[in-house]
């Protein structure tokens, strides 16, 4: 531990004591440097100043300057209790939240062990007594969270599996009514459509949606993670009720923000710190997105890749616990089968310059469909004034219609993506089939309800690559070509274009498919397709939706507060 002086915003000499008091934001001694750094400049009370050396002779480690507001002492004592525990080091610097006045005052704070604890500090007290026990706590707590996670998203992707055919079966009743049935169709499913819509409204608006962009949010501490009782069972239900009427939404979504909801519900009822709160969010949401799909690595690497945007030893085990153990539990209700039935594939090398063609092609795609979700979703804030339940009984209004007359392409898209990958699809029938895709998932997502962007990208991937493979080998009769290997790659490669999440594409269709010979096609491709959106302009997706998440008011947070003052 260490003492802190105040003085000027040179260098201090520091003596050992047990805590130093001087505000309310609590920050972490063996913190790496990035997660110091965010708690200075995200908690609103501090901002980080400089960095001063210290003479060798010293033997006194670096030393970050913060620079602090005083506050009056009555908000001083209202957050006397917030603190952060961290392994045997405690800093808990009191500052009042909000805006702050008066005076501004410099303080010099050692970090203790700055030298070798600053890049490597998380790794290295996992290898110490109370780091192990601590680090130990984390993993079981990541298997419980997989546990939860698994049990929600494997009873949710079974419900709508029902879903799917219970509208099936529906709708063929309804053909046996007459002109009766058309209405009868397009009625209850905009029923189902606004009332899923007037739950989320009523009860959970953060349930809106996919529910990345809020994990995402939760995670950098610039959105409140919404109560565990409640954002279940309205994304649950609500996501049930619009994707199993028809619209064209994934079960990734939902299935990632309850995963991420549970790991959030475990951290606060066992009083975590915020390091370990944050690991535990991380480790639901990927747990999710692993039973999603069948697919465990792409839940860790997602975890990494698109929601920490870096690796981190805790943050990775902690992940692939929680997607392991979720995935078994799923499996225990839908069976260890890869989502689709593939034959093997294979490449000529004398054809692979031709994945770099296609990987052009899926970054042009990519910016069109960034551009029509986000186009989507400014026409429904133009139409604020309207009722959401209202905008959403019209969409599901005209999704009930599309059913009526082509009931296989309307839903989440997986029976789609599973024609399409055994080379169902002609040359005149694929652009129609994407266009209509394309305008239905935007459509979708802009009606305010649960429902995720996975599993429609996925469609829209696999219909460009086969259709850009049956191209090919019209111009390339005899060539050997098989069609349905540009299809797997075109999943991935949209996405990647979409999302610029390469990794998590590739694993993602390589376990979706149980292919695992055309990674370096996919990788040839993946790198065009994030080029292209880059070179136009075109934020990843999420980034976008998450950014008009906040600006449309989402709650902000404080630094981690929640009962942290436990560790074990």
């Amino acid at each position: 531990m260490l003492r802190c002086r105040r003085g000027k915003t040179g260098t201090e000499r520091f003596a050992p004591i047990r805590r130093c008091r001087i505000g309310s934001l609590a920050l972490p001694l063996d913190g790496a440097r990035d997660d110091l750094l965010q708690h200075l400049l995200e908690g609103g009370v501090a901002r980080f100043g400089l960095a001063a050396g210290i003479p060798a002779s010293e033997k006194v480690p670096l030393i970050p300057v913060l620079t602090l507001e005083r506050s009056r002492p009555s908000e001083f004592n209202r957050h006397r209790r917030d603190r952060h525990r961290f392994g045997s080091s405690i800093l808990a610097i009191r500052a009042a939240r909000g805006t702050i006045r008066a005076e501004s005052v410099y303080y010099s704070i050692a970090v203790f062990n700055l030298v070798e604890s600053m890049n490597h500090s998380q790794e290295k007290s996992t290898y110490t007594t109370d780091g192990s026990r601590h680090f130990l706590a984390l993993v079981s707590l990541a298997l419980i969270t997989g546990v939860f996670a698994g049990l929600l998203g494997g009873l949710f992707r079974l419900l709508l599996v029902h879903a799917d055919i219970w509208r099936s079966a529906l709708i063929d009743r309804a053909h046996g009514l007459g002109t009766a049935g058309l209405p009868t169709v397009v009625i209850g499913a905009a029923i189902l459509v606004a009332f899923a819509a007037w739950l989320v409204r009523r009860f959970a608006p953060s349930a809106a949606g996919s529910g990345i962009p809020n994990v995402e949010a939760a995670l950098d501490q610039r959105l409140r993670p919404a109560a565990f009782m409640i954002l279940i069972p309205i994304k649950f239900v609500g996501g049930v009720l619009a994707i199993g009427s028809g619209l064209a939404l994934g079960r990734e979504g939902p299935s990632v923000q309850m995963g991420a909801s549970a790991g959030h519900f475990m951290s606060e009822l066992s009083r975590r710190s915020w390091p370990d709160h944050r690991a535990l969010i991380a480790a639901g949401a990927g747990a999710g997105l692993a039973t999603a799909f069948n697919a465990p690595l792409a839940g860790a690497i997602f975890v990494l890749e698109e929601l920490y945007k870096r690796f981190e030893i805790r943050i990775a085990v902690a992940a692939l616990t929680a997607s392991v153990t979720a995935i078994g539990v799923s499996r225990l209700l839908l069976g260890d089968a890869p989502d689709f039935n593939v034959s093997e594939s294979s490449v000529a090398t004398i054809t692979q310059p031709l994945f770099f063609l296609l990987g052009v092609i899926a970054g042009l795609l990519a910016v069109l469909y960034n551009s029509m979700l986000l186009g989507a979703l400014a026409i429904a804030d133009r139409l604020s004034r309207v009722p959401v339940e209202l905008r959403a009984g019209v969409i599901g209004a005209a999704v009930g219609a599309l059913a009526w007359f082509a009931p296989a392409i309307v839903g989440g898209g997986d029976a789609i993506t599973q024609g399409v990958l055994t080379g169902a699809g002609t040359l005149t029938m694929l652009p129609i089939l994407y266009a209509i895709r394309l305008v239905l998932s935007t459509a979708s997502y802009a009606a305010g309800t649960p429902g995720g962007l996975f599993a429609p990208m996925l469609v829209l991937g696999a219909q460009s690559g086969l259709f850009f493979g049956l191209v090919v080998e019209a111009i390339f009769p005899g060539s050997g070509i098989q069609p349905e290997s540009f299809a797997i790659v075109g999943m991935a490669a949209l996405f990647a274009g979409i999302v610029r999440a390469p990794l998590t594409g590739i694993i993602l269709t390589a376990e979706m498919t149980g292919s695992v010979t055309l990674v370096l096609p996919m990788l040839a491709a993946c790198a065009i397709a994030m080029v292209i959106p880059t070179l136009f302009g075109s934020a990843p997706i999420y980034d976008s939706l998450r950014e008009r998440l906040l600006s449309a008011g989402g709650a902000s947070v404080e630094p981690h507060e929640g009962n942290a003052s436990r560790h074990d």
